[in-house]
């Protein structure tokens, strides 16, 4: 094993925090620093035993990459800050607050030649890799069906923000659904999209129903609202999350041309016969695989603290990644808006979801 990255992190909020305890706990980084602004809130945490330091500036020289973990808006200059002085870094999703910020942190990294990732962890989940890979079983793609439906409870709204223009599930919970099916399925070239407040009566959707076009010809659907009760999305289907109730059940479903695939699980239906796959045979299941949870941010920090290192990663999301995902969030809150499909390249470079 090399020596470990001296990596520090930018923001000490609880997404912040949360980067911090998994720096520590592993042996291939090293932690440098932790900048905070909030003078308050850094004495605080420097009473802690934690490097806190209120600038970048004031961060170790030594230091070979960042985690930007403050809020959107900060992310672009704080990226082209970071980048600027040499940094590779890990932006937490989304890239940035619009598209031509986005675009402007990419053409900086690539022209240091520094990595450049957004902090879709969910990628580096053991399943989701190995969903990637069961995929190849089930013949062309046609279709997939997803379903998140967490109640939020009555207090998450207490907060104004939580209540006005962008804070609804489109903008802060489809990204990861949106990342997620592109790594499975492949690129989105169309999304159109439905939404209701009639459960909570906010000025926010409380619900969004979407229809999704991809490039190789595969078509969705997905279901996503934070009001209606159910056992089905990634955080309870995966216990990724210790906040929220785990149920172990399936909320996508793919299908292709040979058979069809249900995740987390990696269920996998196939044929088990010669010859033309067809409805009055049948399909046959395969229970899969199954994995020790792990801590899904900590390997991805792992894996970009070998990237740094020089290894390749497929895994990953890149900055054009994270920028794809967040044209096609913003697209699907578009397509609300308007009350017609978006197509890849139609969100506008100044466009914020409102």
């Amino acid at each position: 094993m090399g020596q470990p990255l001296p990596l520090c992190i930018i923001g000490a909020g609880s997404i912040g925090l949360r980067h911090v305890e998994v720096a520590q706990a592993s042996p291939l980084i090293a932690l440098t620093a932790i900048v905070e602004a909030d003078e308050t809130r850094r004495a605080d945490l420097a009473a802690q035993g934690l490097p806190m330091v209120a600038s970048l500036e004031d961060v170790p020289k030594a230091t070979a990459a960042a985690v930007i973990a403050t809020p959107t808006p900060a992310h672009h200059r704080n990226a082209l800050d970071l980048i600027g002085q040499g940094l590779g870094v890990i932006v937490e999703k989304p890239l940035t607050a619009t598209m031509a910020e986005g675009r402007a942190v990419i053409h900086a990294a690539d022209a240091a030649g520094v990595p450049l990732v957004t902090g879709h962890h969910r990628r580096c989940h053991p399943f989701t890799i190995a969903a990637r890979a069961r995929l190849a079983g089930i013949g062309d793609l046609v279709g997939v069906q997803g379903l998140w439906s967490l109640r939020k409870h009555d207090r998450y709204y207490d907060p104004l923000w939580r209540r006005s223009a962008g804070a609804g599930p489109l903008m802060t919970n489809l990204s990861h659904e949106i990342d997620l099916l592109r790594f499975l399925i492949g690129d989105l070239s169309q999304v159109t999209a439905l939404t209701s407040s009639a459960r909570r009566g906010f000025e926010i959707e409380d619900t969004a129903a979407l229809a999704l076009r991809f490039e190789n010809g595969a078509l969705g659907s997905f279901l996503i609202s934070d009001a209606g009760a159910s056992p089905w999305s990634f955080e309870a289907g995966t216990y990724e999350n210790p906040a929220i109730a785990g149920t172990g059940q399936d909320y996508l479903r793919i299908t292709g041309t040979k058979g069809a695939l249900e995740f987390p699980s990696l269920k996998l239906w196939r044929a088990d016969y010669e010859g033309e796959v067809e409805w009055s045979k049948g399909l046959s299941a395969d229970a899969g695989q199954s994995f020790a949870r792990i801590d899904p941010i900590r390997a991805q920090m792992e894996r970009f603290a070998a990237l740094m290192a020089g290894k390749a990663d497929d895994v990953l999301c890149s900055g054009a990644d994270g920028l794809a995902a967040m044209e096609a969030t913003l697209a699907t809150a578009l397509s609300a808006k308007q009350g017609q499909p978006v197509a890849r390249g139609e969100v506008p470079p100044d466009f914020r979801g409102i």
